[in-house]
This record gives C-alpha cells, structure tokens and sequence, in this order.
C-alpha cells in the first residue's frame, strides 16, 4: 500500500512539474492544437521554395531570385527574395514605383505564404485572375518593380511544420515583428513573453536583419507586411493609437478604405494597428518601414482568421482548412495586391503633385532635412545624396553657422538700405564702390 501510494505522489509531482514548466514556457505542452496542418491545400516550407525556383526558372525575363543568408551567436537564417520587373528594363530606374512584399513572419501563418506563392504566379503569367488579361495586366505592373519575401521566418515555419503549430516566433523564440527599432522593447500590462518576445536588442535576429538590410537597399516606396488571425487593413501607427498626420496619411487611408470596399466588401477593419487591433505592439516592421525607411505607404493586411476557433487550435484560428476558403482568401487578396499595384502609384503621384516644396520645408525640421536628405538613404519624395555619416555632426554645425552668417549679413544690409533712405544723399554713395 505505501508503495503504491508513493508510485501515485510521484506521479502527482510530475503532473504538478509539467503544469509549472508550461506555465513558465507560456506553452500549452498537452495539446498545441486541434486541427493539423492540411497537407492536401498546403506546401511545405521546401515544397514552396522549389516551387519559387521552378517558377522563376520558367519566366527569367521577369523574375529574379536571390537567397539572402546571415546568422550570430550559432543560430543561422535565410531568407529568399524574388523580383519582379516588367521585361527585366530598368530595374534600377528611379522612376520605377518600388513595392516591398513579406509574407509568413509569423511561422504558424501559412496562409500568407500560399498567397505569395499564387501572387508570383500571376506575375509569371501562369495563374489568371478573373476580369483582368494578360494586357491589362502588363500595363498596371509597367511602372512597377516588386520584391516579394515569400517566408520571412523560415525557421519558425519548420517548427510549426514539426508539430508546434501555435508557434510565431522564429527559430529561437523571437517574434520578428517585436525586433524592429520604433518603440522597441516596451511591454503592456498583458505582455505574453511566448507572443511578443522582442529579442535582447532591435535588429538581434538575423531574420530582421536581412529584412532592414534590404529595405535600406530597396528604399520601396510601398511596404505591405501580411498576417493572418483576422481580416483588416492597417497603416502606421502599431505602437500608438494613432494615425500619422499630414496628407500622406490621409490618402493611405482613403486608398485602404477602396481595398475594403472592393475586395473585402466593407467587413475588414481600416485604421492604425494600435487603434484598431485592440492592443499596441511595440518594435513592428510597418512602423520602423514608415518612421525610419521613409516609405510614403506602409501597410499591415490580415488576410484571413476564423473566430470561432479555440486559441488552441492555431492552425484553424490562422488558416483556412477548407478548399473554398482557401481559395477564396488567394484569389481575394491577390486581387487585392493588383488592385494595389494599380492604384498605388497613382497615388503616390497624388501625394507628389498636392505637396508643395515651401509646404515640405514647413513639415521639415533643419535635423529631418539632413537626416532624411543628406545620408545614404533616399528620403520619402525619391531625393538622395551620398554623405559619410561620420561627417553629419559637422555638416548639420556648418549649415547652421551658413544660415546665422546669412541672417547676419542680411540685417546688415538691410540696415544700411534703411540709413541711406533717410539720408539725403544718393542711394548709391552709401555703399562703398
């Protein structure tokens, strides 16, 4: 009896450990989810990249790809990028309208990545999309080169792909969209370490690095960032309830408003993340892509989420487990990104044409101007010039001394025009010859 009574205490401390190692893991060990994956609808992580291959393999004279790979402290990451440009001319023609596309930074998101893989192939011109040809569609994407992130977090993909299916994070226990710079690492009273573990410092992933490196290179003029959990259209602000000020902001929200009417038929949410999500997220890649990059339209979309799913059974609550919906969620919000191809720069031009030079040097501080004009990167209006950053201390100093030494000699002047009018002399003799 005590032998037996010592097998069922032992017992008992193991269930109580496992309960206290769930608890400080933030995990659910028992049963991560309901719902499998559907093989059947979708790819694997290699399924989708020999996919990627093959398809810009078959159309070089409009897809390039190139894998991007970087790690530290043992932990590595690669991530690929296609690029799309009518004809393969001018891809680095500035007068090009640049677009910057990541799908799956969140690994339990699949959904994302399939539409990614659908999008390319409408690109390639091996997928149609109802009520737009083949010349319809040449001539929206003219203009246009597009670089396309199928899998942002690949390694946390393969965990989701092994079984843990409530996974986001990457393939060491960072979520990519905490990790970015703006408002990095703070945390609201409902913070969720296994959620929105921001990483020991901004930009500490390699995932994240790639993806600043490439923005920094690309300098897109749109950035569309895409999950799944629920269906909105969001702009910047993520960690304020907040939108941006100033016409920009107004025209990406008119234009959000015009996706949501034509595709989503008014269900999807519109505003900023942070005000319109219910919770602010701090450190995100649409905030650091408008406040830092400086691209004119940076966006959020959640393309897909089932409500009435438990949040334990992720892979429901984030992807769709029926082929109609399946394909309903792909063809909706592809038509969704070539109505955004269509429209965008469009109104890019918009913002171009209605803001003026003195209204910018208004919105402008003497900091901004430098910062965003002078450096290495091009500024929200295309403008760049190549400054070593070392020497931007001493150029901001002598801009300003120009411009004190340029209100100086004015007054002087002034004052001299000032005397000789009340003199009785000549203008002209008051100045020496």
């Amino acid at each position: 009896m005590g032998s037996l009574l010592s097998n069922c205490s032992s017992w008992f401390l193991f269930f109580v450990f496992l309960q206290l190692l769930t608890l400080v893991n933030g995990r659910n060990l028992s049963k991560a989810s309901f719902t499998p994956i559907k093989r059947d609808l979708y790819h694997s992580s290699d399924a989708l990249k020999e996919g990627i291959k093959a398809l810009v393999h078959r159309h070089p004279d409009r897809l390039t790809m190139e894998t991007i790979r970087t790690g530290n402290e043992g932990y590595n990451a690669e991530i690929l990028v296609v690029t799309y440009a009518h004809g393969r001319r001018k891809i680095d023609d500035s007068s090009n309208i640049r677009i910057l596309l990541s799908f799956g930074q969140h690994g339990r998101e699949l959904i994302t990545s399939e539409v990614a893989l659908r999008l390319l192939s409408i690109l390639g011109e091996e997928y149609p999309i109802p009520k737009m040809g083949p010349t319809s569609l040449n001539s929206t994407l003219e203009r246009l080169v597009i670089k396309v992130v199928p899998m942002e977090n690949l390694n946390g993909r393969k965990l989701v792909e092994a079984g843990d299916l409530c996974e986001r994070r990457n393939g060491r226990g960072v979520d990519l969209n905490r990790n970015w710079s703006v408002d990095w690492g703070k945390k609201e009273k409902d913070y969720d370490p296994y959620e929105e573990n921001p990483g020991t410092a901004p930009f500490s992933e390699p995932e994240t690095q790639i993806m600043q490196k490439l923005s920094a290179s690309f300098d897109p003029h749109i950035w569309v960032n895409v999950h799944s959990g629920m269906e909105a259209l969001f702009m910047p602000y993520d960690h304020k309830n907040t939108t941006p000020n100033g016409l920009a902001s107004h025209i990406m929200k008119s234009m959000l408003e015009e996706l949501n009417h034509l595709h989503c038929l008014d269900r999807c949410l519109v505003g900023s993340g942070g005000g319109s999500v219910g919770y602010l997220a701090h450190g995100t890649a649409t905030d650091y892509m408008y406040d830092i990059v400086k691209a004119p339209m940076a966006f959020t979309f959640e393309i897909y989420g089932d409500e009435e799913a438990s949040s334990k059974d992720c892979f429901r609550m984030f992807n769709p487990i029926d082929l109609a919906t399946f394909n309903r969620v792909l063809n909706d919000w592809c038509s969704v990104f070539l109505t955004l191809f269509e429209t965008g720069p469009r109104r890019l031009d918009e913002i171009h044409s209605k803001v003026s030079l003195p209204d910018l040097e208004k919105l402008i501080s003497i900091d901004e101007y430098l910062d965003g004009y002078l450096m290495g990167r091009k500024s929200r209006y295309g403008k760049q010039t190549e400054v070593l950053d070392f020497g931007m201390q001493e150029i901001r100093t002598y801009f300003r001394l120009f411009l004190l030494s340029s209100v100086l000699l004015m007054f002087m002047f002034c004052s001299r025009i000032s005397k000789s009018k009340g003199s009785s002399r000549p203008m002209v003799s008051a100045l020496p010859v």
